[in-house]
């Protein structure tokens, strides 16, 4: 038993003992593995360090070698113009003033080393705190967002690399400052960078900008609160420029007190007496004597440059740079001529203050073309440029980018859409006013903009909303934010607009409702080839019919009587534009002494389909030391239009182009319906909707015709007929005629004539009867009116003896007269001028000239061509030749007789029988002039022509001489 429980008990120690040796197998490799990663990652460490030391010493033993000249001197940049001639250079610092560093005050030196690298004196080239602080921004922010160059890197950077933010660039620069920190002093490498940097107004080195700045030229003058000013500058030269921005300035300079007064350069005391010194106080500006040629407009270049990510500062004014800009030398040179001289507008304010701002830009680009930014040339405000940094409000130049083009671009509203003009208040209950303290009532939205009405601009804005006014206006560039925005503003208040932003802005509605940011700099070029494209992308800021709509609004702000911007209208240009004016409060007006019509600032934009321009003009310095009033304030528009038609010269500029989304439509004044064809054309205004929108109901306001004045009727017992006359205004007589009725002896009215001719002739009227003639206008077309009718009468005197025989002579049975009808017309030779048909002696009873034939041998019969008192039906009232023709003559009495027939046969007065059968009252009869070229030669009226018709009329003697 004992031996058995004894081999039970080894068999399972046994069996542990070989899950143990199991385990210790299975563990074995996992060791191994880890080692395996280790040592793989410790070598391809070693590999990684290797190579970046391999590359980090290829890339430094590219670097360029330290060239001492290159350290004080660099390479300038050079401007070139629209077509790539060269404008001016970047001043490059060859004949700078030098300074030496022992002659810089230790304050001085502290205020640059306090904000542009406080730990200068303790690092060896490269701040390896500071360089870890950039490394985590750049981790988070990506690479270049924070920079940790020293004094010595930007030294080094500024005189031999170029602003890329790579990492070979970078491990350049850090490997030539710790190299420049071995071979050169820390004061050497100060002395260095103060004499390389650039403070803009031309002024490399802070020799020159002491002096420019301050007209200080020993370096021991400059006060704590100057050199914290200066040191502020290089950072970015045309934004703490203090000529240009000085409200920057200022508090860049401060924060640089303060930064020096946390590092203990200087005491808590000093700083505050440095900070409470004003920058009037402390400026003495004198401008560098070699002048800059377009100071503005190279001001603006310098400005956008410095925006652009990948170039430098320091590589605008020593990288050798080729910079291609927008410029039109012929416009600047003109535009600055205008501005800055007498020679074209000689009733420039006499004051010192006063202040232009003017941009001109292609419409379709944006591209600057012109820019002057300030008319003086002495110390007063050289440099500052208003074109870009005004601070003036914008007046009602504002009105199409916040009230009325947002109103048409959300609300669709059409030219015509009416606002009242009266007493309104804001929302917070303050009173608005027009500028004429008046009201005009119901006035559309194109007249309130013509007229330039504050209050329907207020409720224009009030009814789209702020938000969306807000959208439309940063839409075109305008620098709002909603929070910028308030009721006021629809009437320009708000501020630092300048006269660049508004240039943008109108020229988007010129180009369609496309807008491109104003640009000056189309491209750049490094030395190494390189080039950047720096022209804008353009985007729809609205849509077309938006566009064209504010411009068509804006053109009568120019040509229309009312409009206010009549003094900048140029003849034969196809131009829009707007006006704006700012006002002085009353409190203002009674503290500054400023006369009823004074105005501190004025403003005008314009546009044509090629340029846009926009002209600030105001004053500088304080509120209230300068207004402008009288012809002072069409000073604005009178830079416009003369620089406008100078850039207009010999060039091609097409109208403004109606895009298929806006309807043109002829509305009637009274009604505001579409006009009818009988609306007077002094009630047709014709206004513009967006298409689907305009209204479809056509007025019926003077559908209705007026009636007739002065009705006459006369008989002229002579040609035995009777005249009617009347009066009617031509204009109203468009689309209409007059109907003309016929009554005898009180007998129901016919209608015997339906014409335009102001007069009417009735041949042959029944004798001793009572003749009413009514006469009413009718439209032809549209509505079916009439007006009231207008009556007269008149009385017929029976025939004497003498024409009673005659009458009995040309009665005939009606066989016989058609009888003899048919003989005549026989006898007449085929083509012969004289053919007398039925058919021809119509309408209005003429016989048009053709009753010229024979008829029974009547020789005497001519080419009575105007003999137009013809009647159509009815007996020839003058008996033929031979007394044989009773009145089948058609008309046609002998040529050459004047109405009598010479033949001795001849019955006598051709004039006809009222009783002829084939006669009648017949009064269709026409003009009875029966005047013309008889081919027999007389002249006068052919008697005949009073004859009504041919003898197959049955002697109806209402019948109608139609």
């Amino acid at each position: 038993m004992s031996e058995k429980y004894t081999s039970r008990q080894e068999r399972r120690k046994a069996l542990e003992n070989k899950k143990h040796s199991k385990k210790s197998k299975e563990q074995k490799p996992k060791r191994s593995l880890t080692r395996k990663l280790l040592i793989a990652a410790l070598i391809a460490g070693v590999v990684m360090v290797t190579a970046g030391t391999i590359t980090a010493v290829a890339i430094m033993s590219t670097s360029p070698e330290l060239d001492p000249d290159q350290l004080v001197f660099s390479q300038a940049s050079t401007i070139y113009d629209e077509n790539d001639e060269e404008i001016t250079q970047l001043q490059s610092g060859e004949n700078r003033d030098l300074i030496d560093i022992d002659e810089v005050p230790e304050n001085t030196k502290a205020a640059f080393i306090a904000v542009e690298d406080v730990r200068f004196y303790d690092h060896f080239g490269i701040d390896i705190r500071r360089l870890f602080g950039a490394l985590q921004a750049n981790i988070f922010g990506g690479f270049g967002a924070e920079g940790a160059s020293t004094i010595t890197q930007q030294v080094v950077k500024n005189a031999f690399l170029s602003s890329d933010k790579t990492i070979t660039r970078k491990l350049q620069e850090q490997y030539l400052a710790v190299k420049m920190e071995q071979e050169y002093s820390k004061d050497q490498i100060l002395e260095m960078y103060l004499n390389l940097i650039y403070f803009n107004q031309g002024a490399y080195g802070i020799g020159e900008a002491a002096s420019v700045y301050f007209n200080k030229d020993d370096m021991s003058d400059l006060t704590i609160e100057d050199a914290a000013l200066l040191a502020g500058i290089p950072n970015r030269p045309s934004l703490y420029d203090p000529t240009q921005n000085p409200e920057a300035a200022e508090q860049r300079r401060n924060l640089i007190i303060n930064q020096m007064v946390k590092h203990e350069f200087i005491t808590e005391e000093e700083g505050k007496e440095a900070i409470n010194v004003s920058l009037d106080e402390q400026i003495n500006h004198t401008p560098s004597e070699e002048n800059i040629v377009y100071d503005s407009f190279i001001s603006h270049v310098q400005s956008e440059i410095e925006e652009v990510d990948g170039i430098s500062t320091s590589d605008l004014y020593s990288a050798g740079l080729k910079i291609h800009t927008t410029l039109d030398t012929d416009l600047q040179d003109y535009a600055e001529e205008v501005i800055t001289t007498e020679e074209h507008i000689s009733n420039y304010p006499d004051n010192e203050l006063f202040q232009v701002g003017f941009t001109m830009v292609d419409t379709e680009s944006g591209a600057v073309k012109a820019m002057v930014g300030n008319r003086q040339s002495g110390d007063i405000a050289k440099g500052y440029n208003y074109a870009t940094r005004s601070t003036a409000q914008p007046g009602s130049t504002i009105k199409p980018i916040l009230d009325y083009g947002p109103a048409i671009e959300y609300n669709q509203w059409s030219t015509y859409h009416q606002l009242k003009d009266e007493p309104h208040k804001y929302s917070n209950g303050n009173d608005i006013r027009n500028y004429s303290g008046n009201y005009a009532g119901n006035v559309s939205m194109r007249e309130a903009l013509v007229r330039s009405l504050n209050i329907p601009a207020v409720k224009a804005l009030q009814e789209t909303g702020l938000d969306e006014a807000t959208e439309f206006a940063q839409g075109l560039g305008m620098p709002f934010e909603r929070d910028d925005i308030f009721e006021a503003a629809a009437l320009g208040g708000v501020s630092n607009i300048s006269s660049i932003d508004m240039a943008g802005a109108y020229s988007a509605f010129g180009n369609g409702g496309t807008y491109n940011e104003p640009y000056t700099v189309r491209k750049v070029e490094f030395p190494d080839g390189r080039e950047i494209n720096l022209e804008p992308e353009s985007h729809e800021a609205m849509s077309d019919y938006t566009a064209y709509m504010i411009t068509d609004m804006l053109k009568d702000v120019l040509t229309d009587d009312r409009g206010t911007g009549r003094a900048a209208n140029i003849s034969g240009l196809p131009v829009a534009g707007k006006t704006g004016t700012t006002n002085f409060t009353s409190e203002e007006q009674q503290q500054f002494n400023i006369p009823s019509g004074g105005d501190p600032d004025v403003w005008f934009n314009g546009y044509t389909t090629k340029y846009t321009a926009s002209v600030w003009t105001g004053f500088s310095g304080n509120r209230g030391d300068g207004y402008l009033s009288g012809a002072e304030s069409d000073i604005a528009k009178d830079i416009f239009k003369l620089i406008m038609t100078r850039a207009s010269e010999d060039i091609d500029t097409p109208d403004f182009e109606k895009p298929d989304s806006v309807q043109e439509i002829d509305l009637e004044k009274s009604t505001g319906d579409r006009a009818s064809p009988y609306t007077p054309e002094s009630e047709i205004i014709t206004e513009l909707y967006v298409k689907g929108t305009a209204p479809e109901d056509v007025s019926t306001e003077f559908a209705t015709p007026s009636e007739i004045s002065g009705l006459n009727a006369q008989y002229d017992e002579a040609n035995n007929r009777i005249q009617v006359s009347w009066n009617y205004d031509d204009s109203d007589l468009e689309g209409r005629s007059f109907q003309i009725e016929h009554s005898v002896d009180g007998s129901s009215y016919e209608e015997v004539s339906n014409q335009q001719e102001m007069q009417y002739t009735l041949s042959s009227p029944k004798r001793d009867a009572s003749h009413s003639f009514r006469v009413t206008v009718i439209n032809d077309e549209g509505p079916d009116e009439s007006s009231d009718s207008a009556e007269v009468e008149v009385n017929v005197p029976a025939a004497n003896a003498e024409e009673e025989s005659e009458e009995e002579i040309e009665e005939q049975p009606a066989e016989e007269e058609n009888q003899e009808s048919d003989e005549n017309e026989e006898s007449e030779e085929p083509g012969d001028s004289g053919e007398s048909s039925e058919d021809e002696n119509t309408e209005d009873g003429s016989n048009n000239g053709d009753d010229s034939g024979d008829n029974g041998g009547d020789d005497g019969a001519g080419d009575n061509g105007s003999d137009n008192g013809a009647g159509d039906n009815g007996s020839d009232n003058g008996a033929g030749d031979n007394g044989s023709d009773n009145g089948s003559d058609n008309g046609n009495g002998d040529s050459g007789d004047n109405g009598d027939n010479s033949d001795s046969n001849d019955s006598g007065d051709d004039s006809g029988s009222g009783d002829d059968s084939g006669s009648g009252d017949d009064s269709g009869s026409g003009d009875d002039s029966g005047s013309g070229d008889d081919s027999g030669g007389d002249e006068g009226e052919a008697s005949s022509s009073e004859s009504e018709g041919n003898s197959e009329d049955s002697g109806d003697d209402d019948s109608s001489d139609e």
